[in-house]
C-alpha cells in the first residue's frame, strides 16, 4: 500500500518537483498524511466488517447510493487510467539522466510495451513481475533512507557534516513567488499539498482487494494500522529538507533530469561518483512496476463498471484465461498522452498529470468519508456496537469529517496560482480544475438518470441502511484461511518490511 498512486517511483519524482523547501514540505506531508490516515481508518472501519467485491465504490452504492456510486467508478477509473502517462513521463525524465540526445518518444515507447506485455500475459506473469520490482522497492527505499542519514551525518567522502545547517541558511521557509511575509511562506506550504497528495493518492487500493483476500476481518485491520508505519517512515521528508539547500539552481523542473532529485545532489555534493546512477537504474525498474499497476487497475475498474451496469458491456469480454482483453486495450491506449511530453517536456507533463491524479484522488477520498460518515449513522440509528466491530477507531466520525473537509479545500485551492499576480495558465487551470468539475456532473448525471427510471431521488434514511446482505457469508469464511507461518526469523523480519513498503 505505497501510496503515490503507484510507488517509489511516483514518490521520489513527485518530491523531486515539489517546491523546494525545507519545513513547508515537511509541513505538507505533515497534513496530508493526517488526512490519508483519517481516511485509511474510515475506509478499514467500512470494509473489515464488509470486505465485498468492489471495495469502496460498492459500499458507496450501498450506503449513499447508486449515482454515487456511478461517480466515484468512473472517477477512479479515470484516475488510475491518467496514472499511466504520468509514470511514463517521470520514467522519460529518469532515463534523461543518462541521454538527452535521444528523443523521449523512443523511451517512452519501449517502457509502453513492456508495460503493457506485462499485462497481456495475464495476471500469473504480472504477479511474479510485480514480486520482483517489489524486492527492488524494498532495498531501494531502505538503502536511501539509511544513505541520507549517513550523509547528513557526515558519513561521506567528503566529511561535510551537514546537520541542520540549510534549516538556518537559506532557511526552513522559502518565499512563493518571491511574495515576502507571512503570505509568501504560507503560500509556499500551501503549493505542496497537491503534490504531497499525488504521493499518498493509492492507499485505498487495499479496499479493492477485499472481496478476494484471505481472512480479511484479520488481514485488513493489520493493513490500515501499517498506515502510520509508512506516513513517518516515508513522508516525513525531513531527511531529503537536510540533504540540499532550498535555494540549489538544481532543485528545478525545467532542466528535465533526475539529476535534479535532491538525493542525487546530495550524493554528488558528498564526492561519491557512481551510486547516482545506481539509484537512477533502481528507481527506473519502478516505472514498470508502476505501469503495471496502473494498467491492470484501470482495466480491472472499467471491467467492474462493466459489469455493474455502468459502462457498455462491451468492456466485458475477455479471453478465455479471463484477461480483460477490451477493457485492457481501451485502457492501455491512454498510456501516449505521455508523447505530449516529447515537444513540451516530459518534466512539465509530468506535473500536469500529477495534478489531475492528485484531485482525482481526492475526491475518491472525499467519496470515501461521505460513504462512512452515512455508514456511521445507520449504526449508530439501527443501534450497533461499533467496538464489537473488527476494526473501529475512536477518533470517528471526527476524523472523516476533518479528511471529508479537507480534502475539497485542497481541491478547490489547488489551482489558486493561476490566479496569482495576472500569471495565468490555461494548463495549470484545466488539470486542476477539470477533474473537480467532472464528479459533480457524473453525479449530477446519474441522478437524474436514476430519478427518471423511477428509481428515487433521495438518499436511504440511515435507519434502513443495509448492513446484513452478505453477512452471514462472510462471518463464516472469516478465519478459514490463515498465512502460513514464517519459518524463520528472517522471513518473519522481511514479510513485515515488505507489507509496510510494498503492500498493495
Amino acid at each position: 500500500m505505497w501510496g503515490g498512486p503507484v510507488g517509489t517511483l511516483g514518490f521520489f519524482l513527485d518530491v523531486m518537483y515539489a517546491y523546494p523547501e525545507t519545513l513547508g514540505i515537511l509541513l505538507g506531508y505533515l497534513v496530508v498524511g493526517s488526512i490519508t490516515y483519517s481516511v485509511m481508518i474510515s475506509l478499514g472501519e467500512m470494509i473489515a466488517y464488509l470486505p465485498i467485491p468492489g471495495g469502496h465504490i460498492k459500499l458507496a452504492e450501498r450506503f449513499v447510493d447508486p449515482a454515487f456510486s456511478f461517480a466515484m467508478g468512473w472517477n477512479y477509473w479515470y484516475n488510475w487510467t491518467i496514472t499511466l502517462p504520468t509514470e511514463l513521463s517521470a520514467a522519460a525524465v529518469l532515463i534523461n539522466f543518462w541521454n538527452k540526445s535521444v528523443n523521449n518518444a523512443v523511451w517512452i515507447t519501449i517502457i509502453m510495451v513492456v508495460v503493457i506485455g506485462i499485462n497481456m500475459c495475464g495476471a500469473g506473469v504480472y504477479g511474479e513481475a510485480e514480486f520482483i520490482f517489489a524486492s527492488i522497492k524494498v532495498i531501494t527505499i531502505t538503502g536511501l533512507i539509511i544513505l541520507g542519514i549517513v550523509l547528513d551525518l557526515g558519513g561521506g567522502p567528503n566529511h561535510d557534516r551537514i546537520g541542520f545547517r540549510y534549516w538556518k541558511n537559506p532557511g526552513p521557509f522559502m518565499q512563493f513567488n518571491n511574495i515576502q511575509g507571512a503570505k509568501g511562506r504560507f503560500l509556499g506550504w500551501w503549493a505542496v499539498m497537491t503534490q504531497a497528495a499525488f504521493s499518498f493518492i493509492g492507499t485505498e487500493i487495499v479496499a479493492i482487494a477485499a472481496g478476494e483476500a484471505k481472512n480479511p476481518r484479520r488481514n485488513l485491520p493489520k493493513a490500515i494500522r501499517r498506515v502510520y508505519v509508512r506516513i513517518l517512515l516515508f513522508y516525513i521528508v525531513i531527511i531529503i529538507g537536510l540533504l540540499v539547500p532550498a535555494n540549489d539552481t538544481r532543485l528545478n523542473i525545467a532542466t528535465g533530469t533526475a539529476a535534479s532529485s535532491p538525493f542525487v545532489i546530495a550524493i554528488e555534493r558528498s564526492g561519491i561518483k557512481t551510486l547516482p546512477s545506481i539509484i537512477n537504474a533502481c528507481l527506473l525498474t519502478s516505472a514498470w512496476s508502476a505501469g503495471s499497476s496502473d494498467l491492470y487497475t484501470s482495466s480491472r475498474a472499467l471491467y467492474g463498471l462493466a459489469a455493474a451496469g455502468n459502462a457498455p458491456r462491451i468492456f466485458l469480454k475477455a479471453l478465455p484465461n479471463g484477461l480483460p482483453i477490451v477493457s485492457l486495450t481501451i485502457c492501455s491506449c491512454f498510456a501516449c498522452l505521455a508523447y505530449m511530453g516529447v515537444t513540451t517536456g516530459s518534466g512539465k507533463v509530468f506535473t500536469w498529470l500529477s495534478n489531475m491524479v492528485s484531485i482525482a484522488g481526492l475526491l475518491t477520498w472525499f467519496g470515501i468519508c461521505v460513504t462512512y460518515i452515512r455508514f456511521y449513522q445507520g449504526m449508530k440509528a439501527q443501534g450497533y456496537d461499533r467496538k464489537q466491530l473488527p476494526f473501529a477507531s475512536p477518533l470517528q466520525p471526527f476524523a472523516a469529517w476533518y479528511a471529508m473537509v479537507f480534502c475539497l479545500l485542497i481541491c478547490f485551492f489547488s489551482g489558486w496560482a493561476t490566479f496569482l499576480n495576472g500569471k495565468w495558465s490555461t494548463a495549470t487551470f484545466v488539470t486542476n480544475y477539470l477533474p473537480l468539475a467532472v464528479f459533480p456532473i457524473l453525479y449530477g448525471g446519474a441522478k437524474f438518470y436514476h430519478w427518471r427510471a423511477g428509481k428515487g431521488f433521495y438518499w436511504t434514511r440511515p435507519e434502513d441502511l443495509d448492513f446484513v446482505t452478505d453477512i452471514d457469508q462472510i462471518e463464516s469464511d472469516s478465519g478459514r484461511y490463515d498465512d502460513p507461518p514464517p519459518k524463520n526469523k528472517l522471513e518473519a523480519f522481511w514479510t513485515w518490511l515488505a507489507s509496510i513498503f510494498c503492500e498493495q
